[in-house]
């Protein structure tokens, strides 16, 4: 989530659309207003991140953060991609999805799926600065549970040598979306087979406290309460 207020600029406006970034199939569900894609961006907190090593299609799934028209990913020192990151910056293409529903039709041609998703190309690079670095780790714990970061033991010297993170530029970016139920044939209208949309939810369990001493502790408030 947006570790800092966005101007209108930020808020409003259109990305460019370019060729990596038009889809060739379905243009019209495209979207590439910062509203849109800001939302989408900020529902989620895993994205696969896309890149080439040694001439092959690597993807690997992450947790990631938003700070205004700023994508953060982090991961080990160790890791490839971010190591590769701290020279000249690695090229990479990350995508985030939501499911909403299964479209079932009458043919098994039009079965789809509702969704809305974002896919960000660009150079991600090596954050270096710790204030950058700082804000940044304590945004991606936060885009995945809002309000944890300060619930925590901050990152000692030696955590923080482990941890890598990288900075992708929101700019050749595009949403895509599709909404509604089945795409029909006219001829299958009759067929005596269901059809329609099967929703899909994300949503949280009950909480389940670590086993270990003292634990005590009250339910924190950023939790969802344990149902009575």
């Amino acid at each position: 989530m947006p570790t800092a207020p966005e101007s209108s600029a930020e808020q409003f406006g259109t990305y460019p659309a370019t060729g990596r970034s038009t889809p060739t199939r379905a243009k019209e569900r495209a979207a590439y207003d910062r509203a849109t894609v800001h939302a989408i961006l900020d529902q989620g907190y895993l994205c696969h991140l896309g890149y080439v090593r040694d001439g092959a299609p690597v993807v690997l799934p992450t947790l990631y953060a938003r700070s205004g028209e700023r994508l953060y990913v982090h991961g080990s020192t160790g890791s490839r991609p971010l190591r590769e990151a701290s020279g000249g910056g690695l090229p990479v293409c990350l995508t985030v999805t939501h499911v909403d529903g299964l479209v079932l039709a009458k043919s098994a041609f039009h079965h789809s799926v509702n969704y809305r998703s974002v896919v960000v190309h660009g150079t991600a690079f090596d954050v270096t600065d710790p204030g950058e670095r700082a804000a940044a780790l304590d945004a991606i714990v936060d885009q995945a549970v809002p309000g944890r970061s300060a619930d925590t033991r901050r990152p000692n010297a030696k955590e923080l040598a482990a941890t890598a993170v990288i900075r992708l530029d929101l700019r050749e970016v595009s949403a895509k979306l599709r909404t509604g139920g089945p795409n029909e044939e006219p001829e299958d209208v009759t067929l005596p087979y269901w059809s329609g949309v099967l929703p899909v939810v994300t949503s949280y369990g009950v909480p389940e406290p670590a086993e270990l001493p003292g634990q005590d502790i009250a339910l924190p408030d950023y939790l969802p309460p344990v149902p009575r």
